[in-house]
Parts: C-alpha cells; sequence; structure tokens
C-alpha cells in the first residue's frame, strides 16, 4: 500500500497542540496576532528601548565585555493588544535586542517579542519570572505566555509569565521561505515514493525550500540555531533581573530548556521539560521513533473509536486500520472535493489532519467525524484540522511562519541529509514501524539536502552537567514525543527527574491530570523536587 506523501517533510513537528480543535478552534489556538510588526536587524543595540517602568533591574553578569550591552539593556513596556479572557490579568510587551550572530556581537542585531504577564501574588511572595516555549520549532511563546487558562493559579500568583518569539518566529525577524501559496501547494502535494515521479517531487521541494530561505531572508539562514536561541533565553533571563531562569518548555521547547542548561548551568534555577525529546536520537532514529508514535496514539485512538460504539471506521482496531489505510491509499489517486472549490483533501492533508488530531485526546471525536466524512465522499473536517497544525487561518493564509521556521531550524541544527538512494535502505523500517504512517517515511531523510545555512559552531553534546534538578515529564501514549524519549532525556541529563503520565495526547502539564498539575507547581514554586521515576496515572 502507498500511504506516503510529501507530508513526511512536515510530521515532524513536535509543538504542544493543547487546545480542542473545532469550528472555531483554530482561530482560538491564535491567541496572539497584535498590530506590532517584528522589526528588521538594526545595526547596533543602541537602539534597544530605554526604560523599564518596574524596579527590578539587569542583573549583567555578562558571559563575556563584547556582550555587556545585551544583558543590561533596559526594557520600555508597553500594553498589549492581547486580553485576558477572564480578566485576571493585564499583559504588557516590549522588544529585546540580541546579537543576530554571537561571534559578533558588535555586528547586526535584531529584536524578539516578549510578553509578560505580572504575577497575581504580593510583590514578596513572587517568585521570578517564568519563561515558557510552547514548541515546534517555529511557535512563538507570547501566545503561550497570553493563555492564562494553561497556568494553575498557584503559577499565576507566584511569577510574571514571560513568553517570547525566537529568533525567526512568530514578531521576531520571522524566516521566510514560501509565499502562502507556494506554501499551500507544498503541504498539500502527494507522491508514491516507490515510483521516480513520487521521489522527484520530494526533492523538488527541497530545493525549493531551501532556495527560498535563501532568497527571501538571506541573513537569518545560518542565526535560528537552538544553541542561539538559548543564549537569548540568557539574556532575557539577566534584562529581566532574575538570577537563575526558572523554565516550563514543552516539545521542542524541552530541547531548548535542556540546551539552555547545559550551556547556562549555573543559571538554570526550577527547570520543567513536558513532552521531552531524546537529544542523542540522530535524523534517522528520531523519525523512527516519532512515526512509531503516532501509529501507537493511532491505535488507541482506534481502541477507543471502537469500545464507544459505532466507529465509522470498523468494529475492531485491525479493521480500522484497514479502512483508513485504504482511504489514504484512495486519496493519492483521487483527493477528496471539500467545500472550497479551489482546495481538495490529497493524502498528504489527509494524513496531517489525522495526526493533528492525535496530539489531544479532546480532538479524537472531531477526527471520528473527519473519518467518517472523508468515507462519504467529503474531506472538510480532516482539512480543518491540517490547517490547524500548519496554521492556516480562515483568510487563506497563515497566522504565522511556524512551518517555515519549523524547517528552518531543524535543518540548522542537524543539516544531516540522505540522498533518496541512501534513505530508501531505511523504506522498511518505516513500514515496519507504522504500517498506517510509515509508508515513504524515508523521503523525510533528504529534507535538509537544499537548506543553505550552517551554525558557526559545533554544538555541545546535552548533559546539563551542574545544572539543579530538571523535571523530566513524558506521557506514555504521547504522538510527537513518545514516552521513551523522556526516559531518554532524563537519564541524559545528569540531575535529570522522570515523572511519567499514563494516559494519551502530547504533554502533560495542564491535561486534567491533578498529580502532574501538583508536582509540576510544587517545583515550580517551592522547589520540592518530585521523587524520580513518579508516576500519575
Amino acid at each position: 500500500m502507498k500511504r506516503s506523501s510529501v507530508v513526511w517533510l512536515v510530521v515532524g513537528l513536535v509543538v504542544a497542540l493543547v487546545v480542542t480543535v473545532g469550528a472555531a478552534a483554530v482561530t482560538a489556538f491564535l491567541l496572539m496576532n497584535g498590530d506590532d510588526e517584528g522589526s528588521e536587524a538594526s545595526d547596533d543595540a543602541s537602539s534597544s528601548p530605554t526604560e523599564r517602568g518596574d524596579d527590578r533591574d539587569p542583573t549583567g553578569e555578562s558571559p563575556s565585555p563584547e556582550l555587556e550591552p545585551f544583558y543590561t539593556q533596559s526594557l520600555s513596556w508597553d500594553e498589549c493588544d492581547e486580553t485576558a479572557e477572564d480578566g485576571r490579568g493585564d499583559f504588557e510587551c516590549t522588544w529585546l535586542v540580541v546579537p543576530l550572530d554571537y561571534d559578533e556581537p558588535e555586528g547586526d542585531t535584531i529584536e524578539l517579542r516578549v510578553l509578560r504577564r505580572a504575577a497575581d501574588g504580593p510583590a514578596d511572595e513572587r517568585v521570578g519570572s517564568l519563561l515558557v516555549n510552547p514548541g515546534g520549532p517555529g511557535s512563538g511563546g507570547t501566545e503561550l505566555a497570553a493563555r492564562e487558562d494553561a497556568y494553575g493559579d498557584a503559577l499565576l500568583e507566584s511569577f510574571d509569565i514571560v513568553g517570547w518569539d525566537p529568533r525567526g518566529t512568530g514578531q521576531s525577524s520571522p524566516i521566510d521561505c514560501l509565499s502562502d501559496a507556494d506554501l499551500d501547494d507544498y503541504l498539500a502535494a502527494s507522491g508514491d515514493p516507490d515510483t521516480p515521479e513520487g521521489v522527484a517531487l520530494a526533492e523538488e521541494w527541497q530545493q525549493r525550500l531551501g532556495e527560498g530561505c535563501e532568497e527571501l531572508s538571506p541573513d537569518l539562514v545560518d542565526h535560528i540555531s537552538t544553541v542561539e536561541t538559548a543564549k537569548d533565553m540568557d539574556v532575557l533571563r539577566a534584562v529581566l533581573g532574575d538570577d537563575q531562569m526558572h523554565y516550563l518548555g514543552f516539545s521542542y521547547g524541552t530541547t531548548l530548556g535542556a540546551v539552555y542548561a547545559t550551556y547556562f548551568p549555573e543559571r538554570s534555577g526550577r527547570l520543567v521539560l513536558d513532552g521531552a525529546t531524546d537529544p542523542e536520537l540522530d535524523r534517522v532514529e528520531g523519525s523512527l521513533s516519532q512515526t512509531a508514535g503516532f501509529e501507537l496514539a493511532f491505535r488507541n485512538y482506534l481502541q477507543a473509536c471502537v469500545d464507544d460504539g459505532d466507529c465509522p471506521v470498523g468494529d475492531s482496531v485491525d479493521e480500522g486500520l484497514q479502512t483508513v489505510q485504504a482511504l489514504l491509499d484512495a486519496l493519492l489517486a483521487e483527493p477528496l472535493p471539500t467545500s472550497d472549490p479551489d482546495r481538495v483533501l490529497t493524502q498528504a492533508l489527509g494524513t496531517t489532519g489525522i495526526q493533528a488530531a492525535l496530539y489531544n485526546e479532546q480532538n479524537w471525536p472531531f477526527l471520528t467525524d473527519g473519518l467518517e466524512e472523508a468515507l462519504g465522499g467529503q474531506g472538510d473536517t480532516l482539512l480543518l484540522l491540517a490547517d490547524f497544525y500548519a496554521d492556516r487561518d480562515f483568510s487563506g493564509g497563515y497566522a504565522s511562519n511556524l512551518m517555515e521556521a519549523f524547517y528552518a531550524i531543524s535543518c540548522l541544527d542537524d543539516p544531516t541529509s540522505l540522498s533518496p538512494e541512501q534513505a530508501a535502505q531505511y523504506a522498511d523500517d518505516f513500514e515496519e514501524a507504522a504500517p498506517t504512517f510509515g509508508d515513504g517515511g524515508e523521503l523525510g531523510l533528504g529534507w535538509c539536502s537544499a537548506y543553505p545555512g550552517r551554525q558557526a559552531e559545533e554544538p555541545r553534546e546535552v548533559t546539563g552537567a551542574g545544572a539543579a534538578p530538571i523535571v523530566v515529564i513524558g506521557t506514555t501514549g504521547d504522538p510527537a514525543t513518545p514516552y521513551e524519549e523522556a526516559v531518554a532525556m532524563a537519564e541524559t541529563l545528569e540531575s535529570g527527574v522522570l515523572v511519567t503520565r499514563e494516559g494519551e495526547g502530547h504533554t502533560a502539564y495542564g491535561s486534567g491530570n491533578d498529580c502532574i498539575d501538583e508536582a509540576v507547581e510544587a517545583f515550580l514554586v517551592d522547589g520540592e523536587v518530585p521523587e524520580d521515576g513518579l508516576t500519575c496515572s
């Protein structure tokens, strides 16, 4: 069966899609789209805002004299367009100036968008700032900081919740690689990997992506790596007036947190890494791990669908697998119509729609509706789910550059790329790991072949040596960052403490599991390190 497509070029997205998807949920997730535009690279750090507006001074303590102007800058906080739905707090926003290239701190700079929600509690009970990151790579952290419903009262009372759009994302000099129309075509592209035409289609889009980044964002292609973002985090920590960084990172945000702890262990305070990745996996291993994770999550969904009765895809898990595999096979030959006369549901979009719903168990009813609808000959719901995954809005544009930033950051972090001939040897491995989603997974192994950027320095091995205890959380049914990766992250970090959530969906905090929420909040607020191996069912 041929169930692959160029969708495998983007299936690796590891972002915490933690809201329920519905007819209005696409806009619900896009909580931050203010009128402010990300500024272009400026000539020097003197362009930074000069007034802070509160009584916390930057800590300074720069790693080098050349970086001192960045570590001692003052921030000018202004009212944001974002408003809290429950009215419990206001947001303020600013721009943080950082070097474009940390090896040339006296050269060009870029500005990062930062959003802060002040702590509800008394000033003398405030723990500090809590930096948050939702994952990706490519998601903007300002959106997550503005989601008051994402945090328990204990965190809202004790911390200023601070989110920033990492360099190259959101409003922080977003990298651009494709027009919206070309991005539509890229995400919809579907081909049979066992034919020359299918391989050529994958190679064509790999080339167009790389050339597009070079043409549209030449100054950024070398400078939006995870290491550079970790260095930005330390500047932000210092400017916020915190001696140590407290952090809550989800999905890819766990990679970012682990890198920070490796580069700045003495500045690492209370770090929670939820939905953790395995930093030691290479591109082949990581792709196989995630592919198997989605397959497991889909089987778990099918079991629940069958148990609920009247499951539209069959009366058993095996029957459901066969039905959906046949549906995806049919989409390769003949895409389904949708209510938009200009768009059809291709195999790539159908696969993405299914996988998007697996991020959150609350989305499973929409997946059931989408599959039933597709079996009846219409592709609207699965297309909506695919659009939600890609941050495509109802106007036909994209609310963020999530897809392009994901590609660019991933390939800058790890430019490894296999030729079609090299990748083909892994075809059976992908098929075995995921009979539903794995066929053609090897196409993604050549994804970075045309990316033009390279890091200036070799990234350090992730160990977090010297850091305080770091809480690492894994969920047993996590599709995007399988549980085994969290186990590996906890073992890789010298001070890692593993916490397990038994359940479905991507990430654990805020999922409705009181055991997880209490452990996270006790650690972040009071410094109570959970027992290593704690399991929450």
